[in-house]
């Protein structure tokens, strides 16, 4: 039983010494008093009586004032403790309900498919494309480069999340607050995790309507009677998946669709380059500059830049795919997400390097932004490759989307005070589906999109974000090993986020002068 708080034994003790020194310096006072020589004996019994009264209302204050320093817990200490318990309460049902903290029982294989849905993609058919304008030395060094930084970064991200002992970033703009302070850390982090996420779940919308769309003119190529459709309504039909699974809750209920993505990933990128390697290198292939300006070629390297940002794009959901792994003091998370970590790599490795070299060797600089559109024959190979890359940017698009979800429930529940409910869910995720699918019918430029979100938003977040945070909390020694390495990313790092971006925006430009809206 909780019983109301006394005054504390050392606050009596000082309010006792403090009332006896009163009272003798009040002696002391009125003795000087009455030795003052006076000729009026009224007037110094008025003065004494004056100030007796003066003195007895300077005591009594000081003495409220030192027993106000005792803890003042009013005798309804269980309303408060009540109030409290209240809010941790609906605190936990919140977290319960918010997509990232509602489970945490993943494995670590768990991580391994969600790290490789998450970054082989879209991205691995671009690269073919890419290497035509970077050419055999540059693209190759790139490619290798761009492998070894972010797999850094990624274990810089893994190491981070547990950093404080018995707190979890579960959330990429929570290390950001932690590294650069509450408000400062929200607006460096939350726009550009906005940008990438969106822009991917964008991109991909686009991806998956023109591979519906290949599949059907695939299929379509044999028979007489099939009507031509617009690249719009593919995209339609492709995001009407998503009304449906971006409904599931959290992480682990979309681990099926995410293990389906992981496969076919594997699978597409296998036919992409063994294909091309049973198609041979074609007759007049050239390996020169895509371009024939030097402007042209100028802006196609830096397009080419963003192209290989785009496909290592994992780093944006790495702390929020580690939040669903149980962690204990024995037992830390980080220990089988690095363990899904390294197997996702190694997967991105059979995926990336095989599909750009292979792909760039068969076609030369004629190669087609999506290496799947350069593969014509056999028909039912290319069919499925399409096939599998719809299957796998729809485990993607989840992937992607689910921070986003968590974001918008998070500031419609905790800020605007909504309740948690299915049906706030149901409308959120649904405007937001509606939004990408919006966007993508109505800019579907694959190429230059993926060349300016590459640069402006995937160089941040997986280049050199986590090494500025790795530098403001470790603190590394000056000019050591780690200091070095942490600011060669960084300026590589900056460099692609300078440059990749206006690669891509020219190729948007030119894309849009022959494109007609909604066509």
């Amino acid at each position: 039983m909780i019983a109301a708080y006394p005054i504390r034994k050392s606050t009596k003790s000082k309010v006792h010494n403090l009332a006896v020194s009163y009272f003798f310096w009040g002696v002391f006072l009125v003795w000087c008093e009455l030795l003052t020589p006076t000729k009026k004996k009224k007037k110094k019994k008025k003065k004494i009586s004056n100030l007796f009264g003066q003195f007895i209302k300077w005591v009594i204050l000081q003495l409220t004032n030192c027993t106000n320093m005792a803890p003042s817990v009013p005798s309804t200490s269980y309303g408060r403790i009540n109030d409290i318990e209240a809010k941790l309460a609906k605190q936990k049902e919140i977290d319960d309900w918010l997509p990232i903290t509602s489970a945490r029982n993943a494995k670590w294989w768990y991580s391994a498919f969600h790290n490789v849905t998450a970054m082989v993609g879209a991205g691995v058919l671009s690269l073919p494309y890419a290497m035509s304008n970077l050419g055999w030395g540059p693209g190759v060094v790139i490619l290798v480069l761009s492998w070894v930084i972010t797999l850094y970064t990624l274990w810089q991200m893994v190491e981070m999340h547990e950093m404080v002992p018995g707190k979890r970033f579960d959330r990429y703009h929570e290390l950001g607050q932690y590294a650069f302070g509450e408000k400062l850390g929200l607006w460096i982090v939350v726009p550009q995790q906005l940008i990438v996420e969106v822009g991917v779940n964008i991109v991909y919308m686009v991806t998956g309507g023109k591979s519906l769309q290949k599949f059907h003119d695939i299929v379509c190529s044999t028979k007489t009677n099939c009507a031509p459709m617009k690249t719009t309504y593919f995209i339609m039909i492709f995001s009407s998946v998503h009304f449906v699974l971006s409904h599931l809750p959290n992480f682990n209920s979309i681990a099926g669709v995410s293990l389906a993505a992981a496969v076919m990933s594997l699978s597409y990128s296998t036919i992409a380059w063994s294909a091309s390697l049973g198609k041979g290198v074609q007759p007049g292939v050239t390996y020169g500059a895509k371009h024939h300006s030097d402007v042209g070629k100028m802006f196609g390297f830096f397009n080419a830049l963003g192209d290989v940002a785009f496909a290592y794009a994992g780093h944006n959901v790495v702390l929020e795919i580690q939040a669903t792994i149980p962690s204990t003091p024995e037992k830390p998370s980080k220990g089988p997400m690095w363990k899904g970590v390294i197997v996702a790599y190694i997967v991105v490795a059979i995926c990336y390097f095989p599909v750009a070299l292979i792909g760039y060797w068969v076609f030369g600089s004629n190669v087609k932004d999506n290496i799947l559109l350069s593969l014509e024959k056999p028909g039912w190979l290319i069919g499925m490759a399409n096939l599998f890359v719809v299957v796998h940017v729809i485990g993607s698009y989840q992937i992607y989307a689910m921070p986003v979800f968590d974001m918008i429930e998070t500031v419609l529940v905790k800020k605007l005070h909504f309740k948690p409910t299915w049906y706030l869910r149901f409308i959120s995720r649904n405007c937001y589906v509606a939004f990408t699918m919006f966007v993508a019918i109505t800019f579907p430029f694959f190429g230059g999109l993926l060349g300016f979100f590459g640069g402006f938003a995937f160089a941040p977040t997986t280049y050199f974000l986590p090494c500025i945070m790795w530098l403001a909390i470790h603190k590394p020694r000056k000019f050591g090993l780690s200091w070095c390495c942490n600011w060669a990313c960084i300026v590589l790092g900056v460099m692609l986020m300078v440059l990749a971006p206006i690669g891509g925006l020219r190729q948007i430009i030119l894309d849009a002068k022959t494109y007609k809206f909604y066509s």
